[in-house]
């Protein structure tokens, strides 16, 4: 099969018998054997009755449907685990995606050799409030995970070569930072297309401001685990052991200051000083950062419900 398309999709009824109609479209044109995955991400609305009838029409229509809302990396997560396609296409089911793209990416992946091409929505039709966090948010990210060359980390419309997208790990929000996680599971060749953006012409749109307070907190995060996710004792426990030993070396001067007083006949308690209990303090919390780096090394990267989501009905995929 040469492509499979993921769409993932929450409450967007309205588009999807146009953005069907508008991939077959375009698949036909150009001869491609397809499939299209509709990912129902816990749509109150009639989505996956729509999902459902373009099937018994389209035999090249898959569905998987949540019995509630996980968020797009869940959705992309089993879409990817279905895909079957030699190139992975994704891209979102509000129609401001031009599935008249998808042939370009195609030939990039296929004919140019990247393992992934990240969609650069160069002209886009959001509000200031919308298009000014962005653009700090991409600097920022191209600046930590060293992917110097996308300007729209979370672009929807993406190509990947199959290998790619079965051997990344998309979980609780990273679905902005796929391009990173390709890089860190050593598919660096990564390209980027200026795209087409649309303007929405159904609904709106299902993400608020915090996204970027989150996206921010997702990038520190995937920069830590690629860094120490393997060996967070690196990281832990070095700073446990710095805190401990320098509160201990003045835990020792003080004593030793102690014990000269007391020869010379000068008496007084102990701890008369605060910095005693600062000390006392800075090597009990030296010793749980260790503690917690040994911790962090035997249970890293282990739970086994990382990607466990409950869906509900699937549509012409194999468990």
């Amino acid at each position: 099969m040469d492509i499979s398309v993921v769409i993932p999709l929450y409450n967007e009824e309205e588009s999807l018998r146009e953005l069907h109609d508008w991939i077959q479209r375009v698949m036909t044109e150009h001869n491609f054997t397809y499939e299209i995955i509709f990912v129902n991400d816990g749509s109150t609305d009639g989505s996956w009755n729509v999902i459902e009838e373009l099937s018994k029409k389209n035999p090249c229509v898959k569905g998987i449907k949540f019995r509630r809302n996980y968020g797009k990396s869940p959705a992309l997560y089993c879409g990817f685990k279905a895909a079957q396609g030699n190139v992975v296409i994704t891209m979102d089911a509000d129609l401001q995606d031009s599935p008249d793209e998808i042939p370009e990416l195609y030939r990039m992946i296929t004919e140019e050799g990247y393992d992934l091409v990240s969609g650069w929505k160069k002209k886009r039709y959001d509000p200031l409030s919308k298009t000014i966090p962005t653009k700090l948010f991409n600097a920022t990210a191209r600046k930590i995970s060293g992917v110097h060359n996308l300007h729209d980390f979370n672009c929807g419309l993406k190509a990947y070569r199959r290998e790619v997208v079965k051997n990344i790990e998309v979980y609780g929000e990273m679905h902005r930072y796929i391009p990173y996680l390709a890089k860190n599971a050593g598919f660096d060749k990564i390209g980027e297309k200026v795209v087409h953006h649309q303007a929405r012409k159904y609904g709106h749109s299902k993400f608020g401001i915090n996204r970027f307070f989150n996206g921010y907190l997702d990038l520190l995060t995937l920069w830590f685990l690629s860094h120490y996710g393997k060996k967070p004792m690196h990281v832990f426990g070095f700073l446990g052991s710095i805190m401990f030993f320098i509160s201990f070396l003045a835990l020792l001067i003080m004593g030793i200051e102690k014990v000269v007083d007391l020869s010379n006949g000068v008496y007084g308690p102990l701890a008369d000083s605060a910095w005693f209990f600062i000390f006392l303090t800075g090597m009990l919390m030296g010793l749980q950062l260790f503690l917690a780096g040994f911790l962090g090394d035997l249970i890293s990267r282990t739970s086994p419900q990382r990607n466990d989501y409950q869906i509900e009905k699937l549509l012409r995929i194999e468990k």
